[in-house]
């Protein structure tokens, strides 16, 4: 039966109803949006706040789907993360029809549902399928008592499950490579320019490559190619030296001048 009360052919005739089902996009019961470790935390709060039957949950939100001519079974609850663009009409029209509902919404509108259902704060953020991290809250008509409820232990659940989530999703370590001098990568150029350092390499002194002979043993190559530029590594020993040699003076310079303080400070006690 539909939120308007009329009859769909398939309340008439279930094998109707099965065989248009099969047609359906694949119900993914919101994992697309919600990640499942996270929402299976919010759910069994959910059913221990309120002493709700797990086996009576309802997800109507899924990829494809349509809340409005979904099935409604008498004593069900819907559990889930809906649109958040248009959460305040779901609660109205859930509000109309009976429909016990528990929603995800935004934290930051929660109260731009308005009256008559409760407002649960926790001002958790989620990790959605997306890679979006969003503040949320949530929307309920189970409560008898509240209007509005900050849940401290609902939020610590919530973290608790995104942290673990996100442990489970670490990307793979990817190798790390370590050029020659006379290897020059944007990121070489970018880092001299943004410290200020100005460099040109003219046309006739340097090459275009795409692989070094190490990663091509491995079946590897350089991402987006770089720039092999022989006469850098000549000027990148020269560098060395000067930076050592400059080192070698400032650490005469200090030891000097701290052998001079020294001297000075016990002929100033005395």
């Amino acid at each position: 039966m539909r939120l308007d009360g009329q009859m769909t052919l398939g309340d008439v005739n279930p094998e109707f109803q099965a065989f248009v089902d099969k047609f359906k996009p694949k119900k993914t019961t919101d994992d697309y949006y919600t990640p499942a470790r996270v929402y299976d935390a919010i759910l069994g709060w959910v059913v221990q706040e309120y002493g709700i039957d797990p086996e009576k949950v309802i997800r109507p939100f899924w990829p494809g789907g349509d809340y409005q001519n979904e099935s409604y079974p008498e004593g069900w609850v819907v559990v889930d993360n809906p649109p958040f663009s248009i959460v305040s009409r779901i609660c109205k029209d859930y509000q109309a029809a009976g429909v016990r509902f528990f929603l995800f919404s935004p934290y930051l509108t929660n109260f731009s549902c308005g009256r008559g259902v409760t407002h649960i704060i926790t001002a958790s953020s989620i990790t959605y399928e997306n890679g979006a991290v969003v503040d949320t809250a949530f929307l309920t008509n189970l409560d008898e008592h509240f209007e509005i409820r900050g849940c401290p232990e609902l939020g610590a659940i919530i973290e608790e499950a995104d942290r673990e989530e996100q442990r489970t999703k670490k990307a793979p370590q990817l190798p790390k490579y370590s050029y020659p001098d006379e290897v020059i990568t944007p990121a070489t150029i970018g880092y001299l320019a943004k410290h200020g350092v100005r460099i040109d390499i003219p046309f006739d002194e340097c090459y275009f490559i795409r692989t070094l002979d190490a990663q091509r043993a491995a079946g590897k190559s350089i991402f987006g190619g770089d720039i092999y530029y022989p006469s850098r590594k000549q000027a990148s020993e020269r560098q060395r030296s000067e930076r050592q040699r400059s080192e070698r003076q400032r650490s005469e310079r200090q030891r000097q001048d701290g052998s001079y303080h020294h001297r000075s400070g016990e002929s100033w006690r005395g």
